[in-house]
């Protein structure tokens, strides 16, 4: 896929997302408001793409079809940053160059948010125009990595061992499960919907989590040398967080993710022509995303 049509499948996205924002149907003042401040803030949609990146990679007729769960993840990723940026956990005044929504509205309606867009994330892939079976694995796949085996237990680590020094085996195990398994069940989401075989779908599982765990050094790094207004959201905010900068320090950090930015390359291009070429544009533009502040 050329750059060109990556960026108009975005596009599609961004306009499928707007028109299927959550809704509440109430009396309360700003809930519905709240619903969808966070998911109109923008962000790089980089999970529900990697979705249908895969998706158009081999069956491009689908792509409607898988719209609505693209969006499950959208939902799904938004409400773990709402719920991120509380003052229990990050404490964090600004995501997506806005307010955080507690911030914006207060903490009682972030946490409800939050809990609403991880329910209803469920409920739109339940709703979506694919088989049955199919359903059912997706929703395996994204409460599993999404839910106490990826995402949660990742978080309930960081905060748990905030202010104590751990060992890198933990510090990689912490961020897998916490950012790079959605990362990766986004791939393998994407390659159950187009039916690819089992051993595919492991390789782009695997493939994922290197892809997450990358991102993961590299927000350590661009939180340590970016400024809030660059990143779009606080940085310098991880003094006594467990971040590879922290751990390893920044020329180390920046080395390990110049390592794994290869091995990242070098893995794209073992996939077939097809997966390659439709994932290649959406990741050439984030692989090396560090170098930007390090230059």
């Amino acid at each position: 896929m050329d750059k060109n049509s990556m960026e108009k499948l975005q596009e599609k996205f961004e306009e499928y997302l707007l028109n299927n924002l959550p809704k509440s149907n109430s009396f309360h003042p700003y809930f519905e408001d709240a619903l969808g401040y966070m998911l109109k803030a923008g962000g790089k949609r980089f999970r529900p793409m990697l979705l249908l990146a895969l998706v158009n990679s081999k069956k491009p007729l689908l792509i409607q079809n898988s719209m609505s769960v693209a969006l499950a993840i959208e939902f799904l990723h938004t409400y773990s940053l709402i719920h991120d940026d509380l003052p229990s956990m990050d404490n964090s005044d600004l995501r997506r160059g806005f307010e955080t929504l507690h911030k914006k509205y207060d903490e009682v309606t972030a946490i409800l948010v939050g809990d609403a867009l991880n329910t209803h994330s469920f409920n739109l892939i339940a709703n979506a125009s694919l088989h049955n079976d199919i359903k059912v694995e997706l929703i395996k796949l994204l409460s599993s990595d999404g839910g106490i085996d990826g995402m949660i237990i990742g978080q309930a680590i960081d905060c748990f061992f905030e202010k104590q020094k751990i060992s890198l085996d933990r510090l990689e195990f912490l961020h897998t499960h916490k950012t790079a398994k959605l990362i990766a069940t986004s791939l393998k989401m994407g390659a159950t919907i187009v039916e690819l075989d089992e051993d595919t779908k492991e390789e782009l599982y695997n493939f994922g989590l290197d892809i997450g765990l990358l991102f993961q050094i590299q927000d350590d790094i661009i939180d340590e040398l970016a400024s809030s207004e660059e990143a779009g959201k606080t940085t310098q905010n991880d003094t006594f967080k467990n971040s590879f900068v922290n751990l390893l320090g920044l020329e180390e950090s920046i080395k390990s993710a110049d390592k794994l930015a290869q091995k990242c390359i070098e893995k794209l291009e073992s996939f077939d022509e097809d997966i390659k070429n439709s994932l290649e544009n959406l990741l050439l533009n984030y692989i090396n995303r560090h170098k930007k502040y390090n230059s």
